[in-house]
């Protein structure tokens, strides 16, 4: 059992824990992730490591509140204990020799991005951060962008906050501007990484993405979270647990993950609302 150390609401459906695990914290680097169930009965999720604290054995965990295993795990508070949380798993975040670098984060992806731009800053790399919220509340992360960042850019689709528009719109000026980057980190949703792709691609930067597909073991054997990449005309499959889940952003078929993303959908609305009706009926 592992223990819930703290719990934060970042924004109305964002919420932000830290877990007692002191094995997890020791090894966990940006970029990589844990699975974990709820109670003994629960289903495996997979959630990025967003950050840690080896000294105290912490571990910062930030999800969505999206379906049934995130809105019982919402319902935890401190104090409280989760079943099971192994890691961690995948492949850590490429930073070595990168000195100057663009981190795009869309919606809870931010969660996952700022671990990574930490890391770069910690590593002395010259850090631009994007980051892209629909609205003025579902921002998160800010300040701790802005410790991370020598430049931070927010903005929001509904103008509400900050500079109105998409992720897109900034890296393309900047881009334009004649400014380089040794490469762009974009995690987010797919389309936001797609358009990050295709904005990059005239430039020839390089674009690193980081997939979070379905997922169920975390080790490779069940192939649920596969991604298919096209290299040289060849269609190649590759496992988001083991391989990734960072992947070079020019090589991803995106469409057929948007596809495969969406298949399941129906599915978690009706798992989430019987989870919601068990606990208010509970």
């Amino acid at each position: 059992m592992y223990k819930i150390v703290s719990k934060k609401e970042l924004n109305p459906t964002v919420v932000q824990m830290e877990i007692e695990a002191p094995l997890v914290a020791a090894k966990a680097k940006p970029g990589q992730f844990i699975i974990l169930r709820v109670d003994a009965d629960g289903e495996r999720i997979p959630l990025t490591v967003a950050g840690v604290n080896p000294a105290s054995g912490a571990v910062k965990i930030i999800f969505q509140v999206v379906g049934a295993t995130t809105t019982l795990l919402s319902r935890k508070n401190a104090g409280e204990y989760l079943q099971d949380f192994v890691g961690p798993l995948g492949v850590p975040t490429h930073t070595s020799g990168i000195k100057k670098v663009c981190i795009v984060g869309g919606g809870v992806g931010c969660a996952i991005a700022m671990p990574v731009a930490e890391e770069f800053h910690r590593l002395g790399a010259d850090v631009t951060s994007i980051i892209g919220f629909r609205s003025k509340d579902l921002l998160i992360l800010e300040e701790e962008f802005r410790a991370a960042s020598n430049r931070l850019v927010v903005m929001t689709d509904d103008g509400s906050y900050a500079r109105h528009g998409n992720v897109t719109a900034p890296l393309k000026e900047i881009l334009e501007s004649g400014e380089r980057f040794d490469m762009i980190v974009a995690i987010g949703p797919l389309v936001m990484m797609k358009y990050v792709v295709l904005t990059a691609k005239p430039f020839g930067v390089p674009v690193t993405v980081s997939m979070n597909p379905i997922m169920i073991d975390g080790t490779g054997m069940c192939g649920g979270c596969r991604v298919t990449l096209v290299r040289d005309g060849r269609r190649v499959t590759k496992f988001t647990c083991v391989d990734g889940p960072d992947f070079n952003g020019y090589e991803i078929d995106f469409d057929e993950a948007l596809s495969r993303g969406r298949m399941y959908c129906d599915f978690e609305r009706h798992a989430r609302d019987e989870a919601c009706n068990l606990l208010r009926n509970a």
